[in-house]
Formats: structure tokens, C-alpha cells, sequence
């Protein structure tokens, strides 16, 4: 009896992943449960338009007032979009847990590599910190609301500290469990948007009128040239819609990488980019009272807003709608550093790689790599001790870690021609000028992120983004003096010579 077609191509996927996976000088380890829409879940659940857009409210309410939020929304979107494309016509051609800096490393050599590999962690590093202390942010303002509870800048700390543990937790229980969070997760911030953006229209008996959503600008920055103020405000935009390379890091784990962990990245950004635009508007058309949403006691002007236009029921409510999202959101950025950590150790690039390339025999998964993860966002968090800007500079060290890691493939591509191949999904002849847009911008982005955000500069309003750049880029530089002869990123397939992870017995 003849085997049905759809049986046929359920076997022979997996097949094909790790015959592609093995050209690229890897061997299978990681486990393959994970499809199509599960990736395109993680990434979705990454850029989580109920994390990023909603944490970063009030700091664009500050930096440029509502105009500034709307506008640069509509405006960041489409070159984000550019930036995400370009880098997913790579990625189908090379769908490795590596992502960029094994891109790096086929189109410009180990050096590109390896810095795009530095910078790419400290994104997702400071991705989890922003994150998961945006949790802890939130989940004072719901305690705020439910019991007059003030939350301080220790407690936040603690709180954070759990938050993190128990992410750390949840990412040893292996891919099934990330399949079914990541799903849960887009469908969860979906409905949630649906629900939140119903109730600001339906319920609220005074809406802002058009003229102050598109038009009202607030500068309590400190700077009085107004064009800096509106490129501050970009930073909102430009955090809320990174992220998505976790796809990349994820397609060790996806069947039919080379086309889904593509589709995946530019998908995530379609759709979050169109989301969260609604979810701002119903938001700022929701205020009722500018002020007191700036100066909230909750610390959380979306906690402000829905507290004045729908009472503290309702309010309350939506806010653990938000913090689970929220949640899940920070599960999966940290299960995509982890691989990041464990591909980039596998490649003998961290010091102590031996240790953190180790995969559980159980669960394959990098639990060592999850616990590093876990610390290091820790300690990137510990100046919210002293600092007020603190939130805005972990955010600013993601967008800075993460954009110009998204870029320098896209710039070797587009520098490189006779070195690339297009994978299964690819731009056809719009590749360069989408390539060159992309990098463009990422330029521009990255440069931005690095000024002051607040006037005067002292020692709690210092944007601390350029210190922890030169850490992590002196710390590479000093570890390839050291490191680089064990740095061994495949240049073909060598996977039977190149596997040198070890397996642990010994953890979960």
C-alpha cells in the first residue's frame, strides 16, 4: 500500500532539516518539535506588543508626548520591516541557532563573526533584564491598585529576581513545553489586544479628540531642542519591535527551518508593528487625565489610564491580561539567549565554553546556558538600585546590542555578493535596495541610542548604554587575543569533526 503523501513529507522534513543543518557543519541535538507557527509564535511572543509598546508608554509620553509615540510608530515600523526581511533571506539561508554570527561568518570571516556574536548576546541579554523587570514594574502597579501597595526600587529588585528564577525554571523542561508556551503566547497577546483595545473604545464615556493623539507633544526630557526629543521617542518604537531573530535561534528546533524561521521573522514584525499601532491608539485616545497618567502612583501610566477609564476592577483585570503576557514574553527571551549561548559556546567562543555548551540527556536542552542567561540579566538590572533611568538604559542596551547585530550580516551580504546563495525564501531583485535601507537605518538607530536621554546628565540620570557596550566589545577584544584559536565557527560541512558538545547526565 502506498504511503500517503502527507505522511511521506512528515518523515522527510526533519530529514532534510539535518541534511541542511549537517552542510553547515552541525550535527542534530537539539530536538525538532517545533513548527512552523510555533516559530513564528516565539518571535511574535519576543517582540510582545503588550511588553515592549506598554512598557516603554511612559517614557515616550515623556519624550515627545503622544505625537511623537503615533508618529514614530508608523514611522519605525516599515524600516524595521526592512531590516527584518533582509536578515530572513539570510537566515533561510542559513537556519542555524547561531543566527547572525554564523551569517557573519560564511559572508565576512571569524572575525565579523565574532563581534556580531558579542553584540547580538548583549541584545538578548538586555532584552531579558528589560523584560522581566518590566514584569516586576507591572506587577507593583496591579499590587499598587489591588492594596495600596507602593512599590520600591528593592522590592522591584526582589521581585525581579523571581521572575527570572522562574523563567530560568520553565526553560528547562525542553521544546514541547516551549511549542505549547510560544503558541499559547501568540494567541494570548492577540486576544488580549483584541480585549483591551475593545474595552478603551466601548467603555470609556470621554475620549481625547484626534488633534491631541496626533498632535500633542511633551518634552519633559530636560533638552529644549525638540528634534532630539522626537528621536529619543524612537526609542519606544525601535525596542518594541526587536526580537525577532529568535526565530533564528529557534530553527534547530523547527521543522522546515530554511522557509519557516524566515517567515517567521518578517510575520512577527507585520503583525506586531499592526497590533501594537492599534493597541497605542486605543490607549492615548483612552487617557483621561494627561497628567495624572505621567505622574501616576503606580509608576505605570497604562495602569493610570485604565484606572481612570474603566475603574480599578476592570483596571486590575486588564493589568494581569498584560503581566501574563508579559510573562510569556520573557520565557521565550530567554530561551533564545540560551541558545544563543549554547551555539555560541559550541563554537568556543565564551570563555569557560566546554561548560556552557553542555546539553541535558533528558530534556536536550542548554540548562547551563539558561542560568547564565538568568545571572547576567540579573546584574544588568542591579543599577535600578540607584538610577531612575535605569529601565530606559537597559532598553537602550537591548536596541543597541541587538540592531547593529541584526545589520552587519545584511551589510556583508549586500558587500559580499558572490559569497551568498539564496535559501528557499529570498527578496529577488529588491534584496539590495531593502538591504541598504536596512542598514541605513540601523546605523542611525544605533548611534542614536548611545546620547544622553535626560538633561542634566548626572549620576542617576546617566544613560549607562555606552558603558555597557564597551564592557561587553572590550571583553571580546581581549577575549580574541585569548579565545580565538578555539573559536571554530564550520565554513562547510564538517559536523562530524566540529560536534564537541558534551552531554550532562547530571541535569534536568
Amino acid at each position: 500500500m502506498r504511503t500517503p503523501a502527507r505522511a511521506r513529507w512528515q518523515r522527510s522534513e526533519p530529514l532534510d532539516d539535518e541534511r541542511t543543518l549537517k552542510e553547515l557543519g552541525y550535527t542534530q541535538q537539539l530536538h525538532r518539535r517545533m513548527g512552523a507557527f510555533g516559530n513564528f509564535s516565539a518571535s511574535l511572543s519576543v517582540i510582545s506588543i503588550m511588553s515592549g509598546t506598554l512598557l516603554l508608554l511612559g517614557y515616550g509620553l515623556n519624550s515627545g508626548g503622544p505625537a511623537v509615540v503615533v508618529w514614530g510608530w508608523l514611522a519605525v515600523g516599515p524600516l524595521v520591516l526592512c531590516l527584518a526581511a533582509a536578515l530572513a533571506e539570510i537566515t533561510s539561508r542559513y537556519p542555524t541557532s547561531g543566527g547572525l554570527y554564523y551569517m557573519a561568518r560564511r559572508l565576512g570571516g571569524e572575525r565579523w563573526s565574532w563581534y556580531t556574536g558579542w553584540l547580538n548576546l548583549l541584545g538578548l541579554l538586555g532584552g531579558i533584564a528589560a523584560q522581566d523587570y518590566g514584569i516586576a514594574t507591572f506587577t507593583g502597579a496591579w499590587a499598587n491598585l489591588h492594596s495600596g501597595y507602593v512599590p520600591t526600587p528593592g522590592s522591584l529588585l526582589v521581585l525581579y529576581a523571581v521572575i527570572l528564577a522562574l523563567h530560568g525554571v520553565l526553560n528547562l523542561f525542553g521544546t514541547r513545553l516551549m511549542n505549547f508556551l510560544t503558541s499559547l503566547s501568540a494567541w494570548w497577546h492577540v486576544t488580549g489586544a483584541v480585549v483591551i483595545i475593545g474595552a478603551l473604545t466601548l467603555v470609556p464615556s470621554h475620549h481625547q479628540p484626534a488633534r491631541f493623539v496626533f498632535s500633542e507633544f511633551t518634552n519633559n526630557t530636560g533638552w529644549s531642542n525638540p528634534v532630539y526629543v522626537v528621536m529619543l521617542g524612537m526609542l519606544l518604537p525601535c525596542f518594541a519591535l526587536a526580537g525577532y531573530d529568535t526565530s533564528a535561534h529557534l530553527s534547530e528546533e523547527t521543522s522546515g527551518a530554511s522557509v519557516a524561521a524566515a517567515r517567521g521573522i518578517v510575520r512577527s514584525v507585520a503583525v506586531s508593528w499592526i497590533a501594537g499601532g492599534a493597541l497605542l491608539a486605543a490607549l492615548l485616545f483612552g487617557v483621561q487625565d494627561y497628567a495624572a497618567t505621567l505622574g501616576s502612583e503606580t509608576g505605570v501610566p497604562v495602569a493610570q489610564i485604565f484606572l481612570d477609564a474603566l475603574g480599578v476592577a476592570t483596571a486590575k483585570a486588564l493589568l494581569l491580561v498584560i503581566i501574563v503576557a508579559q510573562f510569556l514574553c520573557g520565557y521565550t527571551v530567554t530561551a533564545s539567549a540560551s541558545r544563543m549561548i549554547y551555539a555560541f559556546a559550541r563554537d568556543g567562543a565564551l570563555p569557560g565554553s566546554a561548560h556552557w555548551q553542555k546539553v541535558s540527556r533528558r530534556r536536550a536542552v542548554p540548562a547551563n546556558a539558561v542560568w547564565l542567561a538568568v545571572v547576567v540579566a540579573f546584574v544588568l538590572a542591579l543599577p535600578s538600585l540607584y538610577s531612575a533611568t535605569a529601565f530606559s538604559a537597559v532598553t537602550a542596551i537591548s536596541v543597541v546590542g541587538f540592531t547593529p547585530a541584526y545589520a552587519i550580516p545584511v551589510l556583508l551580504r549586500l558587500r559580499h555578493r558572490e559569497r551568498f546563495t539564496p535559501g528557499p525564501w529570498h527578496l529577488g531583485r529588491w534584496s539590495r535596495p531593502i538591504g541598504w535601507v536596512a542598514v541605513l537605518w540601523a546605523t542611525g538607530a544605533t548611534v542614536l541610542f548611545l546620547l544622553p536621554q535626560s538633561d542634566p546628565v548626572t549620576a542617576t540620570s546617566f544613560n549607562y548604554t555606552p558603558v555597557a557596550l564597551l564592557v561587553a566589545l572590550v571583553m571580546a577584544a581581549l577575549w580574541w587575543r585569548v579565545g580565538r584559536r578555539s573559536y571554530g565557527v564550520p565554513r562547510s560541512g564538517t559536523a562530524s569533526g566540529h560536534d564537541r558538545t558534551e552531554e550532562a547526565e547530571n541535569i534536568v
